[in-house]
């Protein structure tokens, strides 16, 4: 019977401090599921999930939120065509990110996205720059959500007729301790956030109710207001298939009205789904997450398509200019205008809570997807696991992003709009591939034209506002440093997260427990009986051993060494009917063989002995070779991680060199 997987063995440490206990109590669902967690980690125990409507809201403080200024973009990107330019993106919602994202949620369900679709097609270090730079786009979307959507909070709370003389010039003080509060919320916990996005969207959903339903009814009673505006329509544009054509042509600068679809999958870990479900096939939790995208979907195309109507007939265009009255604020506009200031500064309150909310959806999303990546690559200190200290971080990222931009919401609009294209266009290329593979030759086609529509509108919004890209360049460049920096940092910890035997090797360490327990590192070559016979010679008399003693050999093959962490499996064989050999696979040679000997080490109670032949070349040279391809200098590496990860000399794993 093969021996149970155990992790391998350290000395413990020492009890952490509460304030440590207490950063790194409640982990993401990357820390429990297959990671080790680092000391003083303390899980939690799975979330039970929420109904896929409370989910929903979550997401929807992002997404319906872009109601506060989405159809003042459309009027300032469009004029008069805003209605039909709302109509085109409504389109491109219903046929074209709502169809990609239903199938990343049946392919992806534990919330990575299509990130982790794309990832399956690479390997190696062009597979993890790959997720890297997406990672960076993730981040310019999520980040971006949270700064400036407190940003338009803080704008509707200065401009409200009420206030303005008295929080004038305060808008970047206001922006920062709204960023602040977010932060606190998740601090708190993650429940809190879901019971108050349920609240914020219910109310702020009436209110626009409200207002699209006062906004229709002066339209229809004042007939001039149709009929003006189609006839300054036709002055303008001369016949419907020119008006049509340029609303295709402005519709990338609407793209922000798409924003949710990315947080849909991201927190879809916290749906419920059925009792049945199991991590490998989560059914329920699926098909209630395809119910949250499409009810989000539809409820925020009939609220696109009403206020961007409203709106373009009833405020003057000079109103939605910088500096207007409308600009940034079109919908509480008109709930002051005609529904008197005291249901507008209660439509304002609404506003400017689920605005500053909105970032709890976008936090989500962080807390869900970088934990997933980055610890597993070895890119992240092991407390990036653990919600609190990276709310933290990402709040103080907030506080500098919102500094650099003086928490201006058109100056972040390009950076936002262009994350949110990345991603959408890299979901529907990754369902396209997934299609072909699954050999739906329909679904194929249909994908590849969606991702064409949105790669198209991705390359429009970055001519047109290219500090987007830049801006996006910034968080990939600062992701990869740190991520590599954190790697360097972590060469020489013990990275396996668990080793098992099977049945041959479980009797091969059993029989040597009764005795000297020896290693010989072996890389194998030729695997012929002259190969092992002349290594025992050489080890031998490199290091003076007697000649009763016997051996067993341990070779490792790598597999991908741009991998982190992952368990051991051992395998053992005789060769030529008499020499024992270990064999394993593993990102990395000298990790592996340390691994291997704590677990010796610690099933047997006996210290063994491994022998190594010192490695040809310069040591920069195997340094690098190690750190890029799990070889290089192997002995000495061995050592070191052997060192760290048993600091008692006594208790440590003897490494012999000859």
């Amino acid at each position: 019977m093969a021996t149970t997987e155990q992790p391998p063995s350290r000395t413990e440490p020492a009890p952490p401090s509460r304030l440590r206990a207490w950063l790194l109590k409640g982990l993401s669902d990357m820390g429990r599921n297959g990671g080790r967690t680092g000391s003083g980690a303390e899980p939690e125990a799975p979330p039970q999930g929420q109904p896929w409507w409370r989910v929903m809201c979550l997401t929807g403080v992002d997404y319906f939120s872009t109601l506060g200024y989405q159809p003042g973009i459309a009027a300032l990107a469009a004029g008069l065509l805003s209605p039909i330019a709302t109509i085109v993106l409504v389109v491109v919602t219903l046929a074209g990110a709502l169809p990609v994202y239903r199938r990343v949620a049946q392919e992806s369900p534990h919330g990575e996205g299509s990130i982790a679709m794309l990832e399956r097609l690479l390997s190696f270090w062009q597979g993890k720059l790959f997720v890297l730079t997406l990672l960076g786009f993730a981040a310019t979307d999520f980040l971006i959500t949270i700064t400036l959507s407190a940003a338009d909070a803080s704008t509707h709370l200065v401009e409200n007729p009420h206030l303005t003389g008295v929080l004038h010039d305060r808008q970047m003080l206001i922006t920062l301790l709204l960023v602040a509060l977010l932060g606190a919320v998740f601090l708190k916990g993650f429940l809190e956030a879901i019971g108050v996005a349920v609240a914020l969207v219910g109310a702020y959903l009436a209110l626009n109710a409200v207002v699209v339903v006062v906004g229709l009814y002066h339209v229809a009673t004042a007939g001039h207001v149709v009929t003006d505006w189609s006839g300054a329509l036709t002055t303008q544009h001369g016949n419907v298939f020119v008006m049509i054509g340029v609303a295709l042509l402005v519709f990338p600068k609407l793209a922000l009205g798409l924003s949710g679809f990315e947080t849909g999958v991201a927190v879809m870990p916290h749906v419920k789904g059925d009792p049945d479900d199991t991590e490998a096939r989560p059914a329920g939790r699926i098909r209630d997450t395809r119910k949250l995208l499409t009810t989000a979907a539809v409820i925020m195309s009939v609220f696109l398509i009403t206020t961007s109507f409203i709106t373009t007939l009833l405020i003057p265009a000079k109103e939605f200019e910088p500096g207007g009255q409308a600009n940034g604020r079109a919908l509480a506009f008109l709930a002051h205008d005609y529904l008197g200031n005291t249901f507008g500064t209660v439509y304002d309150a609404s506003t400017i809570a689920i605005l500053w909310f909105a970032g709890a959806s976008a936090m989500a999303g962080l807390l869900n997807l970088m934990p997933r990546y980055l610890p597993r690559y070895g890119m992240a200190p092991h407390w990036a696991r653990a919600v609190r200290p990276m709310v933290i971080v990402f709040t103080l990222i907030g506080f500098l992003v919102t500094w650099i931009f003086d928490a201006d919401v058109d100056a972040q609009g390009g950076a936002y709009a262009t994350g949110v294209l990345v991603l959408i266009s890299s979901a529907a290329i990754a369902v396209t591939i997934a299609a072909r593979k699954a050999g739906q030759r329909n679904w194929t086609i249909a994908f590849a034209v969606i991702a064409a529509v949105f790669l198209y509108t991705t390359v429009v919004n970055v001519i047109e506002r290219p500090d987007g890209v830049k801006i996006g360049a910034c968080f990939i460049a600062g992701i990869i440093l740190v991520s590599l920096l954190s790697r360097l940092a972590r060469a020489f910890e013990l990275r396996v997260t668990g080793v098992t035997l099977d049945d041959v090797a479980d009797r091969f360490v059993r029989d040597m427990a009764s005795r000297r327990m020896r290693f010989i590192a072996n890389e194998p070559d030729r695997r012929d009986i002259a190969e092992y016979r002349d290594k025992i010679e050489q080890i031998r008399h490199d290091n003076d051993v007697p000649g009763p003693e016997d051996f067993v050999f341990v070779e490792v093959t790598v597999t991908d060494p741009s991998e982190f962490e992952a368990g051991l499996t051992v395998r053992g064989e005789v060769l030529h009917g008499r020499y024992r050999v270990l064999t394993l696979e593993s990102s990395s040679v000298p990790n592996a063989l340390a691994a291997l000997l704590l677990h010796v080490r610690d099933t047997t109670g006996r210290t063994p002995h491994i022998y190594f032949e010192w490695t040809e070349g310069g040591p920069f040279a195997n340094l690098l070779r190690f750190l890029l391809f799990g070889q290089g200098e192997v002995a000495p590496v061995t050592r070191e991680i052997l060192r760290e990860a048993e600091p008692d000399r006594a208790r440590r794993p003897r490494v012999h060199v000859g």
